[in-house]
């Protein structure tokens, strides 16, 4: 387990340090979410109420569509040479190597995420600095979920010639849920509502309840099959 969790880190590692010297994938998640919240606010021509009440709903929206861009190059940035095939022979366990390409996409997609809030707030007048340390937790939880999940269609999808297309089409659906979840616990955060005590809704804390458990649900469920998706 130690060298499984060392061996993940040295490829999360590898992958960080490619990705940031060629920045293929984050200029274009990044550019992209940037251009679709500032499209998205001359768009639509809202009260402040109106705003709030979609925000969760737009930020999700955005992240999503940048979160595909990010983890549709998580193996196939090793075709090139067969590295992926190198890598798939080596002593390295087939966890290992899923889990550090999760969590290297994972870091990636916060990074453009942080990115976004500051053009979010200005562009849409929304306060969430005073919520920061909330959405921090929730962008966490939702942002884990896109990732290992995208991750494991990215091993799905990474030999088929239309893989930039068959990616989102897989995964969309199976985020639904997580993003349902993050939508509702986004808007009750920016509309002031308190996620944790006494005066937390019922709603906020059942969305939150719902990342958690599909963080888990899925997370369980693609290091179980990633050996045998790797290998077909």
């Amino acid at each position: 387990m130690k060298r499984g969790l060392i061996t993940a880190l040295a490829i999360a590692k590898k992958d960080l340090q490619t990705e940031l010297r060629t920045k293929e994938s984050i200029n274009a998640s990044a550019s992209f979410a940037l251009v679709i919240l500032v499209l998205f606010s001359f768009a639509f021509d809202l009260g402040r109420e109106e705003l709030y009440a979609i925000s969760g709903g737009m930020l999700w929206l955005v992240f999503s569509f940048a979160g595909a861009l990010i983890v549709n190059r998580s193996f196939a940035r090793e075709l090139p040479n067969d590295c992926l095939d190198v890598l798939i022979a080596s002593p390295a366990p087939a966890w290992a190597i899923f889990l550090g390409k999760s969590v290297a996409a994972f870091l990636l997609l916060f990074i453009v995420e942080l990115i976004s809030l500051p053009v979010f707030g200005l562009f849409y007048n929304i306060h969430w600095t005073d919520r920061f340390g909330g959405l921090l937790l929730v962008m966490a939880l939702a942002t884990w979920g896109i990732t290992v999940v995208g991750t494991a269609f990215s091993a799905v999808t990474v030999n088929i010639r239309l893989r930039e297309l068959m990616l989102p089409v897989l995964l969309y659906p199976i985020l639904i849920p997580l993003l349902i979840g993050a939508m509702g616990t986004t808007t009750a955060l920016l509309g002031g509502e308190p996620m944790f005590g006494q005066a937390a809704s019922g709603e906020a804390l059942a969305s939150l309840r719902l990342l958690v458990g599909f963080d888990v649900i899925y997370t369980s469920l693609a290091l179980y099959m990633i050996e045998f998706i790797l290998i077909v």
